[in-house]
């Protein structure tokens, strides 16, 4: 868990800013053109209420649901998004006798229902309905491919480079059936019916074409839970988030995406993406007093500052000292460890979803983090900075990782076209 923060200019709880509707008129389209920028009030107790007019005779819907992420874009969505409230994460294995032609009218169905829902429309053949009275909700999809999808589908000479499998690390402790995957699809909402919808739809669009290899669950906090915007928090109370690298940055897109005269050429704009199950072994966490968990990050709990001092944007001190000579900052903190200037500028754009699923027989929490990050290059974002952890980071005796994913994601779908066409059909 690299001590970055979230994956936009702006953090996951601000109010967001309304696209502009198109279509032609379905209810769930009624979008707030200020909500979100302006007309959003956020009262004492952190409550959010924002109207703007709708049709007449149509009751507007509140700024959360109204908020509509486009999907023909550079980039696909969900990866500089503002973190949503609900999320699911999901591959699928191509059915035998499937290849390159069911691959391609799968991944057009996808596209289609990714643009439909996220525009907020709904009532398509076969639809339960099941999220009728809501907006678009922030709704996002993401397609990717695993290593195993090239020889499924003949085109192993298109397969990446940087898609070869992660190494071992001494803290993995994998379970296969959970881990890896032909398909990867990334599913993102700030209402859980919103979120489940798009779920159904996904899984009925692969039909008989592809099963799901696995699915795991996800939440962060929901937009307007706070009184103020402010990074989130994951399950160990700690603010997580504080040094994601920011779209304003530069070098961002550099770090992020594969550019567009990259290799292969299918990958022009799009991004690799590391998922890890991560559980945290809550109990010894709690176990800890406030002091040692602050001295296991190297940030104080409270507020996400560095021990060295200042507020959580500070630049870490990492020579400074107590009156007893020793650093304020441990050598093992976590924080110190995952920094890029201590990975020789390693770094990655992480956009997890905390989750929890049930309670062991022995009472221990099966919960933890859905951890994501995206990078240009895997091999010199998340592997050099996962080696490091490996070798003595202070919250490894805390944490496990307990499945894994490498998934190359395309760039966007341009306007009639479908999420990998220039691979499926190049």
């Amino acid at each position: 868990m690299a001590d970055t923060s979230l994956s936009q200019t702006r953090t996951p709880e601000e109010p967001r800013v309304e696209s502009a509707a198109s279509g032609t008129g379905i209810s769930r389209r009624r979008l707030l053109g200020t909500a979100g920028a302006t007309g959003l009030v956020l009262g004492a107790a952190g409550g959010a209420v924002g109207y703007a007019s709708a049709p007449s005779g149509a009751t507007p819907l509140t700024s959360v649901g109204a908020t509509e992420v486009p999907f023909h874009a550079k980039h696909q969505p969900g990866i500089t998004d503002p973190l949503q409230s609900r999320g699911h994460l999901l591959t699928f294995d191509l059915a035998p006798g499937a290849g390159r032609k069911e691959a391609a009218a799968l991944l057009r169905r996808w596209s289609d229902t990714a643009r439909r829902l996220m525009a907020g429309e709904f009532g398509a053949e076969g639809d339960s309905d099941v999220a009728r009275d809501a907006g678009p909700s922030s709704l996002t999809l993401t397609f990717g491919f695993g290593h195993s999808f090239f020889a499924r589908t003949g085109l192993e000479k298109q397969r990446p480079d940087a898609l070869d499998p992660l190494p071992a690390f001494s803290s993995d402790r994998l379970d296969r059936t959970r881990s890896d995957g032909d398909l990867w699809v990334q599913i993102g909402a700030d209402d859980a019916l919103v979120a489940f919808h798009a779920l159904r739809a996904v899984q009925k669009d692969a039909d008989a074409a592809a099963r799901v290899r696995w699915q795991m669950n996800g939440f962060n906090r929901s937009p307007g839970a706070t009184a103020r915007p402010m990074t989130t928090r994951n399950l160990m109370g700690q603010v997580d988030g504080t040094r994601n690298p920011k779209p304003a940055e530069p070098d961002f897109d550099e770090r992020i995406f594969v550019p567009a005269q990259g290799e292969p050429a299918w990958m022009a704009n799009g991004s690799y993406v590391v998922v890890r199950r991560i559980r945290m072994l809550l109990d010894d966490w709690e176990k800890l007093s406030l002091r040692k968990q602050e001295g296991v990050i190297g940030r104080r709990k409270a507020d996400g500052a560095p021990l060295s001092g200042g507020d959580e944007t500070t630049e870490m001190d990492l020579e400074k000292t107590d009156a007893e000579g020793n650093l304020v900052v441990p050598v093992n903190a976590h924080a110190r460890i995952t920094r890029p200037d201590q990975n020789g500028g390693a770094a990655m754009l992480r956009r997890p979803f905390s989750y929890h699923d049930g309670i062991d027989a022995d009472g221990t929490p099966d919960a933890g983090l859905l951890f994501v990050c995206w990078q240009a290059d895997p091999l010199r974002g998340f592997v050099p900075v996962q080696r490091k952890l490996d070798r003595g980071d202070a919250l490894t005796p805390f944490i496990r990782h307990e499945a894994s994913g490498l998934f190359a994601v395309p760039g966007g779908a341009a306007e009639g076209e479908y999420v990998g066409q220039a691979l499926l059909e190049g």
